[in-house]
């Protein structure tokens, strides 16, 4: 598959779908909310498990979610292409070890062509609330824009944990008369020849960036407030006779998948607990720093405080580089405020700039709901995770039946892939879904005290995650709950998921009342 070979798909294909077909009277067996990597993939797995009454609603005019939306200079994955697609659906074609963002684009694109999800999608529809009637049900999705409320048998909230991006709260931003940009929402009419540019922020989309604009602007200023570990990315040309290779014998990708699959798996060892492989992953990322950093003041700033993986590792050979440019500057003063014409640091100094970018700032639902969520007996989800999001294996919730989650609460991967765990995510709530619609139930709901159990020996065991080792990270909430991580290795999250097992849930059938009450596990049968 060539990058972007293809016409985009969105809203140019939304004249091909009947008007309106979203909001028939008959509930929809399942609900996608978001066509991003995890709402197709939802998808495409239904559909292959023989469920096919289900609508995708999508707030944008295409799909893509982060991948449509991060289009800033440089953007790309820090994980391999290999491991960065779905085993259900593997791609020979990727260009290079690591994809940019337009490739990973089309990849997205190509599914929904291979798999025909096209007319599933409902472009341009912005959930604003769903709650659940219990007599019925049934989900009652509300919509923006006064589309019509939509029913839903079950619904899977695949939006993403960094589908909501938005300016910093710093003080005085409303002041500041230059022109902002957000990494996440990049502005490719602004030209930045001849400007002074400001970026606040050093993670992983920053290090894209920094490069990128070092060779267009007049001036870099990069405000850093932590830095963090670089390790070095070998990006090599995929050759032409390896992608004929890949499509002429497919075993030979999956086992290049499973290599770089088992590569990544071992680096938890180094960064997930702090071990003597920890020393390791520092060692090469210091050795890296030093190679590329003559400057022994410079290299002191740069040097982390905290131990690798405490915070997300970067990836990357050209940003030690750009900073040492004569138009690149490092700022590691904080912050004190924005200015009409800058920024002013703590130690009094106004830096100027006609533009900032902002590689910071992402709404990442570690406490509160991605969406208002009103569950069973009126409980609002967003309540319920004001001091830190939970979940039964980052899938369901209990009080919210026939509500499933993908990246749900502590479903993130420190060290490998983060759709390894997805499709497993995937796996696990289309095999749900189908439970409940084999055997007509009303409610599949998880019991609490199952949920109550698994949160609490995941709590227990992230406190000796080198997250939780005393760093600021986005991984925590402000008083240090870890909403965000899963504390193991790729393998133990996938085998958690690997059967629904329904002890774990209460499942009430259509003719049958759920006892009141203490969360007992029990469902009445009228019968």
């Amino acid at each position: 598959m060539s990058e972007r070979s293809e016409r985009p798909v969105g809203a140019a294909e939304r004249s091909e779908r009947p008007v309106g077909a979203a909001s028939t009277a008959k509930p929809l067996d399942v609900a996608i909310i978001g066509a991003g990597f995890a709402g197709i993939g939802a998808a495409i797995r239904l559909r292959q498990k023989g469920i096919t009454d289900f609508a995708l609603f999508e707030r944008g005019d295409r799909v893509g979610g982060t991948w449509r939306d991060n289009t800033y200079p440089g953007a790309a994955c820090d994980i391999p292409s290999r491991l960065y697609s779905f085993a259900f659906a593997p791609n020979p074609d990727w260009s290079h070890t690591y994809s940019g963002s337009g490739e990973i684009l089309g990849y997205i694109e190509s599914m929904v062509r291979k798999f025909d999800i096209g007319p599933s999608i409902r472009f341009d529809h912005t959930v604003i609330g769903m709650e659940f009637d219990e007599a019925s049900g049934l989900w009652d999705i509300t919509f923006a824009a006064d589309r019509r409320k939509v029913k839903a048998r079950t619904v899977v909230v695949a939006s993403g944990p960094l589908s909501n991006a938005s300016f910093p709260n710093m003080p005085g931003i409303e002041t500041y008369e230059g022109h902002k940009i957000h990494s996440a929402r990049w502005d490719h009419d602004y030209d930045f020849t001849g400007k002074k540019v400001a970026v606040v922020g050093t993670g992983a989309s920053a290090v894209q960036i920094i490069p990128e604009l070092v060779e267009r602007a007049a001036s870099v200023k990069v405000f850093q407030r932590t830095p963090g570990w670089v390790l070095p990315r070998a990006n090599r040309r995929t050759s032409a006779a390896t992608r004929r290779l890949y499509r002429q014998a497919p075993i030979t990708q999956r086992l290049a998948r499973d290599a770089w699959f088992w590569g990544h798996e071992s680096v938890a060892l180094g960064v997930v607990w702090n071990t003597p492989l920890t020393r390791v992953v520092e060692s090469v990322a210091l050795l890296h720093l030093r190679s590329q950093v003559g400057d022994p003041w410079l290299r002191r700033q740069l040097t982390p405080d905290f131990r690798a993986g405490c915070k997300r590792l970067l990836i990357s050979n050209d940003y030690y580089p750009a900073l040492q440019r004569e138009n690149c500057k490092l700022i590691t003063w904080p912050i004190a405020r924005l200015s009409p014409n800058g920024i002013r640091t703590a130690e009094g100094i106004e830096h100027q700039a006609d533009c900032i970018v902002f590689a910071t700032g992402f709404d990442v639902s570690k406490a509160g709901a991605p969406i208002p969520i009103t569950g069973r007996d009126g409980r609002v989800l967003g309540d319920e995770w004001s001091r830190g999001a939970y979940a039964f294996k980052s899938v369901a919730v209990s009080g919210y039946p026939n509500l499933f989650l993908t990246f749900g609460p502590n479903s993130g991967p420190g060290h490998n892939s983060a759709l390894v765990y997805m499709e497993a995510q995937i796996e696990y709530l289309t095999d749900a879904i189908g439970v409940l619609l084999a055997r007509d139930l009303r409610m599949l709901e998880v019991r609490r005290d199952r949920q109550d159990r698994y949160n609490a020996r995941l709590q227990q065991r992230l406190g000796s995650t080198t997250w939780n080792s005393g760093c600021r990270s986005w991984y925590l909430t402000e008083d240090g709950f870890n909403s965000t991580m899963y504390p193991g290795f790729g393998t133990q999250y996938v085998r958690q998921l690997a059967r629904v097992e329904l002890d774990d849930y209460v499942l009430t059938p259509r003719d049958a009342v759920r006892l009141t009450g203490a969360d007992s596990g029990i469902a009445l049968s009228l019968r």
